[in-house]
């Protein structure tokens, strides 16, 4: 595809310095990272910067090439003018990955007509991703389900870490039952993944896990309580 021929990546952030490295490592020519104003010269111009600066970085880059960019919430109407595409890879990306970081990871694609849908398509299997379009009134839920997914369980392993450290029992030990329980979910689902007591229906013992939690983190009492009853509804629909 001519519009591969040439990519310009603009952001010398994390992601911008990853995707320039990761595609120049699979043949592409890029140019970039590019610092935000300078003026690419690509057949199509993947913008690397904050939701907020993309419709500010897309109006200072002159019509000719594509320009897409790389959020996951937002749509391609802050790319008015330029014929847009959007690619978001559904992963985190670590300082100083390697360029084989985005392998296997699942890229969000759109394009305002086949052309630039296409070019999203050709950058994710570039990368050994796999492209699946999201449309544009479906990308906040995508993004919401992906915070959830990422930086929820993040903050869940947080509050399981505090508590466990009032017992002596440090992030480390935790650390199997957490892939344990992430690799039985990727394997069988949320509904067959459950265990312990709230799919067991013993009261008792959440009842005395919540007393213990009140006396020693009274601050996530909330979030306990909130999941008790999230867990519970899970496990009846898996009834």
């Amino acid at each position: 595809m001519r519009e591969l021929d040439s990519i310009a990546v603009v952001g010398a952030g994390r992601l911008g310095t990853a995707l320039a490295a990761s595609l120049r490592a699979s043949g592409l020519a890029v140019d970039g990272p590019l610092p935000r104003g300078a003026p690419p010269r690509a057949g199509a111009v993947l913008l690397c910067v904050p939701d907020g600066e993309i419709a500010a970085a897309a109006a200072a880059i002159e019509r000719g090439p594509l320009v897409g960019h790389c959020s996951g919430a937002t749509g391609l109407e802050p790319l008015d003018g330029h014929e847009a595409f959007a690619l978001h890879p559904l992963m985190t990306v670590p300082v100083g990955s390697p360029p084989t970081v985005f392998a296997g990871a699942t890229a969000a694609v759109d394009g305002a007509t086949p052309r630039a849908l296409a070019v999203a398509e050709g950058l994710a299997e570039a990368l050994r991703m796999r492209p699946i379009r999201v449309a544009p009134e479906d990308r906040a839920a995508y993004h919401a389900a992906a915070s959830i997914a990422s930086n929820f369980l993040v903050t869940l392993e947080g509050a399981a870490e505090r508590l466990a450290a009032t017992t002596g029992v440090d992030r480390a030990a935790l650390a199997p039952l957490v892939r344990a329980a992430v690799e039985t979910w990727i394997e069988l689902g949320p509904e067959r993944a459950l265990t312990g007591p709230i799919v067991r229906g013993d009261v008792e013992t959440v009842a005395r896990q919540r007393a213990a939690i009140g006396q020693r983190t009274p601050e996530l009492l909330p979030m306990f309580d909130v999941l008790v009853d999230a867990t519970r509804a899970l496990a009846g629909a898996a009834a």
